[in-house]
């Protein structure tokens, strides 16, 4: 079976225009490393970007890269139909059994259709229902986005929806869905955590209202934990936003509040290593990476009950959910866990078996192949 997978390469997303290899997001990375080791699949992974960059052919065993210019005219402001363009191009060519594209947030939905092959869509985050959090202004890049992602849903053959929060988002809108999370990398399973006091606290997101940073900072100093720790956050941030303003003025009132920037896989895993616990106030997630991340690096991981994040953790088991509307909670969990070995111990145990059983890219590639096997069978079946 021959496979497309339209994803983006993030040398262009973050402007890394003189990097020689590309390289994408944590879960189609850890996915085509499952796919990798199947015999039985021979994948394109096919990445439009606005600067031309010279790319290898081959990024690992039967997992082959096309890289494609398209010029600034051919992105959102033509509804990515120079995108269209070059992605027909180069599947005339390959002619694929089956297009896989991932997420709504750029081209690469709106590539795959229109080409006569069958195809699937995974849905990372539902655009619409961020738009609608953030009330982005008319003819803003999310509010046109939530348009494009509302008319090429049910075009697709099928909808992968990471959690049962996108699956209620977009059942009665898609054709067909499964419910399939997120794939972790191998590398993250080969953790060993080495903590240290004090207590190392992990909070990595976005830093910005939707991942909810302050609400856990003010909570925190409303809340008096009898045990040390230091709380460290990393992720991407706009510095001249309102939020992150606020963000940084309330790192520098505290000893023990902390900001490192942005974290590659490898400095993450080192960051996990060290970690207490992980720590997610969000209040608005699918499948978050970093959950998952953390299970299988046996770290134990404090998260909100809202959206996707149930789906991932059992209460008590393999993490603590917190209420995001009582922010008290939070610290409540912290110190819970903090103060209890015992816990400590179980979350880390049932949260790594989770992550094996669940989240391995192995497993993962293998239902991912039963789904393109469905949607090719059902596309001969029609005609």
């Amino acid at each position: 079976m021959k496979v497309a997978i339209l994803t983006t390469d993030n040398r262009d997303h973050h402007r890394r225009y003189d990097l020689p290899d590309p390289y994408f997001g944590p879960a189609p990375e850890a996915l085509l490393k499952g796919l990798a080791g199947i015999p039985d699949i021979e994948t394109h992974v096919i990445s439009c970007t606005q600067k031309p960059m010279h790319s290898s052919n081959m990024i690992m065993g039967n997992i082959f890269f096309h890289s494609l210019h398209v010029p600034k005219w051919g992105w959102l402001r033509s509804g990515y139909l120079g995108c269209w363009r070059a992605v027909g191009a180069i599947l005339k060519k390959l002619n694929p059994d089956v297009i896989h594209a991932h997420g709504t947030e750029r081209d690469c939905a709106v590539s795959a259709l229109g080409h006569s092959i069958p195809t699937v869509l995974t849905l990372h985050g539902n655009i619409r229902r961020v738009a609608k959090i953030f009330y982005a202004p008319p003819f803003s890049f999310w509010w046109l986005q939530a348009r494009l992602e509302g008319l090429v849903i049910p075009r697709f053959d099928g909808v992968i929806c990471l959690s049962n929060h996108a699956y209620r988002q977009v059942s009665r809108q898609a054709r067909k869905t499964w419910i399939i999370p997120n794939a972790v990398d191998p590398s993250f399973f080969e953790i060993e955590r080495r903590r240290a006091p004090p207590s190392k606290l992990l909070c990595v997101a976005t830093i910005s209202p939707l991942k909810n940073q302050l609400g856990l900072i003010h909570s925190l100093q409303a809340f008096s934990l009898k045990h040390p720790y230091e709380l460290y956050f990393y992720g991407a941030v706009d510095r001249d936003s309102e939020y992150g303003r606020a963000f940084f003025a309330a790192i520098a009132r505290s000893s023990n509040l902390f900001y490192g920037g942005v974290l590659d896989r490898a400095a993450l895993a080192a960051e996990l290593s060290k970690a207490s616990v992980l720590i997610l106030p969000t209040k608005e997630d699918n499948c978050p990476m970093v959950i998952l991340e953390a299970q299988a690096a046996g770290v134990p991981v404090i998260a909100s009950n809202i959206a996707g994040i149930p789906d991932l953790i059992k209460n008590g088991m393999t993490g603590l959910l917190t209420e995001p509307d009582s922010p008290v909670t939070m610290p409540q969990a912290i110190e819970k866990l903090l103060g209890n070995k015992a816990l400590d111990n179980q979350l880390s145990e049932l949260g790594r078996k989770q992550a094996l059983a669940l989240f391995h890219p192995r497993h993962i590639a293998n239902r991912h192949l039963e789904i393109y096997r469905s949607v090719l069978n059902s596309s001969v079946r029609k005609k």
